[in-house]
């Protein structure tokens, strides 16, 4: 295992009623002026908005709105948000939503409190925010753990890149699984797929040899694949909801990742994909990674016959490992079947070939997995998932 700092600032508040419990603990911590950050108004038809706003009035606070966040944030909204927290004096931003939502207020939270371009200072001095208004997370949609940390996946429309961004740190976080009642299954699913890429994607990184943080990883892929199909017989399981819920947390916590350097070589892909198509993301993962693996798998047969083994279950008997590792990698790509998701980029509704040139030309290329891809290379892989 590699050398490791490990630090957790997040307080998590889980389960059936939480929302109650943290609002009540944790705002009289914070100024008086909250601005509630949320998406497409989702949250204002299942009531989750009323309830957060009868809470805040409880507590003294005045609020402040801030909708229509996409599920593909952009910059631009980041700096329409970070101008009216500038504004209305905003003392506290609480994201009420999924990964999206809670993305754009991690990098508003930086953004409102410095004049200098918080896009410039990242990717072209290499320089970081230290200094945030303060902000929380209520989940209504699970999956993309982005609650956990201070990554945020954010699309600038005027470079034409979707790529990680860092913000600020949720001081606490909500996850309600009774919340992702009201989602369509198939954004619950996106969600789940999207966890089971993250461990997937920190699995299969360095070192080689096989740590405690992949053996708890390989706990949560079982949990998650086990979880994906109770919910799928029964979509009113709150059991289900549950371990998927925090399956996402653990997925991002970074747990699974001390002592690992990790790849996310194939959400690299997709977020170029995405910068170009504003496609789902979760269904995205889900045509990529057994593409991807099927290139790989072979460089790196230890892991992936481990993954076949652990996590899917397939016995090793009267196999070679690179048949055992090449069995996991079909498993993988059968569960996505199995559970409904796409299998290719034309299944998504994506039409504009001409796009996997350029995603393969821009997308940054990761050295965790077991070797660094080609542009080349990635452009047969987005032609075979197409």
């Amino acid at each position: 295992m590699n050398d490791f700092i490990y630090s957790y600032p997040t307080k998590v508040y889980f389960g059936q009623g939480a929302t109650k419990k943290a609002l009540t603990a944790e705002l009289w911590k914070f100024g008086k002026t909250v601005m509630i950050a949320y998406g497409g108004g989702s949250v204002k038809r299942n009531g989750i908005f009323d309830e957060i706003c009868g809470l805040l009035r409880e507590a003294g606070k005045e609020i402040v709105e801030f909708a229509g966040i996409m599920p593909n944030p952009t910059y631009a909204k980041v700096q329409e948000g970070a101008a009216i927290v500038r504004e209305k004096q905003v003392d506290f931003i609480l994201a009420v939503g999924g990964g999206s939502a809670i993305d754009c207020c991690k990098i508003i939270a930086a953004q409102a409190v410095t004049e200098e371009d918080i896009w410039n200072m990242e990717f072209m001095e290499h320089r970081y925010p230290t200094e945030f208004v303060p902000m929380g997370a209520v989940v209504t949609a699970s999956g993309t753990g982005a609650e956990m940390n201070n990554g945020a996946v954010i699309t600038n429309e005027e470079t034409e890149q979707k790529a990680g961004v860092l913000g600020a740190h949720a001081a606490f976080a909500v996850l309600d699984p009774a919340y992702t009642m009201s989602l369509p299954m198939k954004q619950v699913l996106s969600g789940a797929f999207d966890t089971l890429s993250h461990c997937m994607e920190t699995y299969f990184g360095s070192p080689r040899e096989i740590t405690l943080s992949d053996e708890i990883g390989e706990a949560v892929m079982r949990n998650v694949i086990r979880n994906i199909r109770a919910l799928l017989k029964d979509t009113e399981d709150m059991n289900a909801r549950s371990e998927l819920m925090w399956a996402s947390a653990m997925g991002e916590n970074g747990i699974l990742k001390i002592g690992k350097v990790t790849d996310f070589q194939a959400h690299q892909i997709e977020h170029q994909l995405g910068a170009y198509t504003d496609c789902n993301h979760g269904q995205g993962l889900a045509v990529i990674h057994p593409v991807l693996y099927r290139h790989m798998y072979c460089d790196g047969v230890d892991q992936f016959a481990r993954f076949a083994e652990n996590v899917w279950g397939i016995s090793k008997e009267g196999k070679s490992m690179e048949e055992l590792a090449e069995a996991g990698v079909q498993a993988l790509a059968d569960f996505v079947k199995e559970i409904g998701m796409p299998t290719s980029f034309r299944e998504m509704g994506i039409t504009d070939k001409s796009v996997l040139r350029k995603v393969a030309d821009t997308c940054n290329l990761t050295a965790g997995c077991c070797r660094k891809l080609s542009r080349e290379e990635v452009f047969q892989i987005l032609e075979e998932c197409w």
